[in-house]
């Protein structure tokens, strides 16, 4: 999000938008206004908006209309139904489109400001995500070359072990008589010398 967070009021009442304008600029919030859903989707096209609240009730495109075609466009974007006609079917339709909520009419200065912080609140975590994204996470990578790796030795263990084993087998039974015969002469020596210091 920018230093100056960027608003767009879509309302074909001028004196809402002038009411967000008023209430917010005094926060250090950049606000434009567009007065049908047209206008609004054309400011779009060259500003990067933190938030949109649009009324749902416009002649031409209405609110639910212009929040699907944010969401289509710009899905990181939070969306604001502002409305004087909450009815269920209308929250059912914003609530699939994943718009962010709505603000009913009368505003208050505190609502206005309150629902804004809220949106942005909401537009930071995508960006968190999206630079998140951005930045390669190489642990997945270097478990899986590690684990590729330890196969690798493995079978190439087992391959050795399998070449080698005729090898190894070989080697006692060279061994085992020669060990056999060194034990057994070891033993000896030791009786005759045990018979020879008793003597």
């Amino acid at each position: 999000m920018r230093n100056i967070p960027q608003v767009l009021v879509i309302d074909d009442d001028e004196v809402v938008g002038r009411s967000f304008e008023r209430v917010l600029t005094e926060k250090g919030y950049d606000v434009d206004m567009a007065l049908s859903g047209e206008e609004g989707l054309k400011d779009m096209d060259t500003t990067d908006y933190d938030v949109v609240f649009t009324d749902i009730k416009m002649p031409g495109m209405d609110g639910i209309e212009v929040a699907e075609r944010i969401k289509a466009k710009c899905p990181w974007t939070p969306v604001v139904v502002i409305t004087g006609y909450g009815t269920e079917e209308n929250e059912a339709r914003a609530s699939v489109l994943g718009v962010n909520g709505f603000v009913r009419k009368p505003l208050t200065p505190e609502m206005i400001e309150s629902v804004t912080l809220k949106a942005l609140e909401k537009h930071v975590e995508p960006q968190v995500a999206a630079n998140e994204e951005a930045i390669p996470d190489t642990s997945a990578t270097e478990e899986v070359e590690f684990k590729g790796w330890r196969k690798a030795l493995r079978i190439a263990r087992n391959i050795v072990l399998f070449f080698a084993a005729p090898f190894i087998a070989l080697f006692y039974i060279i061994a085992l008589p020669i060990v056999g015969f060194y034990t057994f002469a070891k033993l000896a020596v030791e009786a005759w010398q045990k018979k020879h210091a008793v003597n």
